[in-house]
């Protein structure tokens, strides 16, 4: 694949998305403030950046765990196909999980996700995404917690991915193929 037939211009700073973050995980930590343990899990892999920097504001006993998925391959556009590529070490049966996406797209992989989580009969299952893109949504998904709310662009940064380039970037930036 060829990559340089795209750019990517700025959209969201990495300094608005640390403010972000920041207050993210003070709502977080209220929401949750009479947990013994609040578990957090990642999905991998476009959400490490993100959850590595809200565990560190959340002021609450936390255990860190990953869920790795696949819907999207190299493509920009969603297979609509979830598959689960790693699953949690732990068990949650009865415990607080927050789950943490990188962005709601169309909501296949969240609505997939939510269903396998709510069968391992959590005591609470909350939801925080970085990016929301209302205007693709396919599966009626909401996340308690959204970082950002945006237009239907391809984006990429701060751990969000195309074809596994571009996740080390410290802000979010919009697709533009030349």
């Amino acid at each position: 694949m060829n990559h340089d037939n795209y750019q990517v211009e700025p959209m969201i700073s990495a300094k608005s998305i640390a403010a972000r973050v920041e207050s993210l995980a003070a709502e977080i930590s209220k929401h949750f403030a009479d947990t013994d343990k609040l578990i957090v899990i990642g999905l991998l892999r476009g959400s490490f950046v993100f959850i590595a920097d809200l565990a560190r504001e959340l002021d609450l006993p936390c255990e860190v765990d990953f869920l790795e998925t696949s819907s999207y391959g190299n493509n920009t556009e969603s297979s609509r196909e979830v598959r689960i590529l790693k699953d949690l070490r732990g068990e949650i049966e009865g415990k607080d999980i927050l789950l943490v996406e990188d962005i709601v797209d169309t909501g296949h992989t969240l609505h997939h996700v939510l269903n396998l989580l709510k069968s391992r009969n959590p005591a609470r299952l909350e939801v925080c995404a970085l990016l929301d893109k209302p205007a693709r949504r396919e599966v009626d998904v909401t996340a308690k917690w959204i970082g950002f709310e945006i237009p239907d662009e391809f984006v990429v940064g701060y751990g969000i991915d195309y074809a596994q380039r571009n996740r080390n970037l410290d802000h979010i930036g919009k697709v533009v193929f030349k």
